[in-house]
Parts: C-alpha cells; structure tokens; sequence
C-alpha cells in the first residue's frame, strides 16, 4: 500500500487491483455468442479465455443490454427432432414424465420451437 501512495506522489501511474485474464472481447464477438447463441457470461468468458468480470464489463462498456436473471429451460439442450420422435412414441404425458417435467411445460416449448423455424 506504501508503494502504491509513494507512486502517486511521485506523479505516476499506478494500476489497481488484480491484473486481468485475457484480452477484452471484441463487441462482434460478443453479440455472437451472448445474443444470437444465447450464452452465459461465463460460457463466453470460457470460449473467449477472458474472465467473466471482463466479459461483464466488456458488455457494459458496449452498451450491451444484459440478459434478466432467467434460468433457461433444459429442453434447449434437446434436438427438436428428438422431442418430436420422443412424443410420437411415448406421447407428450410419456415423454414429459421421462424429461422430468411437466407436460404443460413441454407443450409451450414444443409451440415456441415450430414458431422459430
């Protein structure tokens, strides 16, 4: 801490805090994979060997809108392919049951998916 005031005095520049991980990310890079794929923060810090603080800030900085604090369904991790073939033999209540979650769950997210494509 000496040093740190000792440098100030002395008119020099003093860098704070513990040094950062990686480079900051481009903005192109960063609408790519937290918007348009949907990742996490720390998914893209991981894919972009950054810290997620640096990502975090990289966002602010880009004026990038930050996702609500919304946990994602665990039927993205699924093909849709796989959903429909599921629900042709088990049907929706079969395969619901399987999946673990409700049917009323499935049935919007079955909906949702035949929207986008």
């Amino acid at each position: 801490m000496v040093r740190i005031k000792y440098k100030e005095a002395s008119g020099l520049d003093v860098e704070r805090g513990r040094p950062t991980k990686g480079n900051k990310p481009a903005k192109s890079d960063l609408k790519n994979l937290y918007i348009k794929e949907s990742k996490s923060i720390r998914e893209v810090a991981e894919l972009l060997g950054c810290s997620k603080n640096m990502v975090y800030r990289s966002l602010k900085n880009y004026n990038i809108e930050l996702r609500k604090n919304i946990r994602r369904s665990v039927l993205h991790n699924y093909k849709i392919s796989f959903l429909e073939n599921g629900i042709n033999k088990k049907g929706i209540r079969g395969l619901a049951r399987e999946l673990k979650i409700s049917e009323s769950t499935l049935r919007h997210h079955m909906k949702v998916r035949k929207r986008e494509i």
